[in-house]
């Protein structure tokens, strides 16, 4: 099955105050990709609603009665987290998104892509949080799991630690999460001796890397513990939450990785798909605040999920006065804390 993108021209509804970063512009930069993607020929599909069957994998029955009351109303869940009248119904279709990528590569594998907003990684069990309503990429996984799925991999690249995915899945072994991002930094989660808890211990893998980390730092973490990780965790399916807020250009973070580097951890991770799970890949959009950097970035996404084969990562040449040091620290914090789980 070529690429198919999952999208709706109905996400720029989802309103923010002004000068919010998670802006309705963005959806408008997700059309435009869409659209792109379109005309080269490829398939461009509109979502349904998740179902609250779905939602309820995932999230609490408070949570669930909260959103819902949003309806119709612009409110102000937390400091960071806003709705507008829309948001409710929106928020329905970002998850249910990520649910119909999952059923349609699982049920023809391949590769599928959901552009959405708002985003949903720090959306906990019990609580929206930093932008997210939802946690779309855990509705996505436990609709896997529910779908034959016997484990299911997620790889999140955004800047920030997905702290609502992790918290969803600590405790279940058939479900790994890695994560990189910036660290210390927004939620203050995500270090490395978060591992998971109890049956799920060792299967939460943090690579908090610090501030100003390059492509050639990210690269190296890929080579010595992602890749290994996900290769002896042998998933059915891997998912991404395709943050690109590590961008050198993105306002709310301090990496500097270029557009190029999206594409080439995309095609790293759907090459581990296509040795682990027979190509099946679903990648579901994050953050990412600067539209020139989003539009290359998601552009780089693309092409790198509907390439006709599966091609090297072909990471950007690393500039000879930078060394990946960040990202050698990062690998040896894993190491020790990882080395009882995974041979790395």
């Amino acid at each position: 099955m070529a690429l198919v993108l999952v999208s709706s021209e109905r996400f720029v509804e989802h309103q923010t105050p002004p000068g919010h970063p998670e802006s309705p512009e963005r959806a408008d930069v997700m059309d435009f990709v869409a659209e792109e993607w379109r005309t080269k020929g490829g398939e461009v599909v509109a979502p349904r609603a998740a179902t609250r069957e779905q939602l309820a994998r995932v999230h609490d029955e408070s949570h669930l009665r909260r959103i819902e009351e949003t309806a119709g109303q612009a409110m102000a869940l937390d400091p960071d987290t806003y709705t507008s009248p829309e948001s409710y119904e929106i928020a329905l279709l970002a998850a249910g998104a990520a649910v119909d990528a999952v059923e349609r590569v699982m049920a023809n594998n391949g590769t599928a892509f959901a552009l959405v907003r708002p985003p949903g990684h720090h959306a906990e069990r019990n609580r929206p949080m930093g932008f997210c309503l939802y946690n779309n990429i855990a509705v996505a996984a436990a609709h896997a799991r529910s779908f034959g799925a016997a484990r299911v991999a997620i790889v999140d690249f955004d800047v920030h630690h997905g702290n609502g995915t992790q918290h969803i899945f600590e405790h279940d072994p058939s479900v790994l999460y890695v994560s990189t991002h910036q660290s210390p930094f927004y939620p203050g989660t995500g270090g490395a001796e978060e591992v998971g808890r109890g049956e799920g211990e060792g299967f939460t893998v943090n690579l908090p890397l610090e501030a100003g980390a390059v492509d050639e730092d990210y690269q190296v973490v890929f080579a010595e513990v992602i890749d290994p990780v996900v290769r002896q965790f042998a998933p059915d399916l891997l998912l991404v939450s395709a943050g690109v807020d590590a961008h050198e250009r993105d306002p709310l973070a301090g990496m500097r990785l270029t557009s190029q580097a999206f594409g080439a951890m995309t095609r790293e991770l759907r090459g581990l798909a296509g040795e682990c799970c027979g190509g099946r890949i679903v990648a579901v959009t994050e953050g990412g605040y600067d539209l020139k950097a989003l539009t290359q970035s998601l552009s780089a996404i693309v092409d790198a999920l509907g390439a006709e084969h599966s091609a090297p990562p072909g990471w950007p040449a690393p500039l000879p006065v930078i060394r990946p040091t960040r990202g050698r620290a990062t690998v040896a914090a894993a190491r020790a804390r990882l080395g009882r789980f995974w041979a790395l």
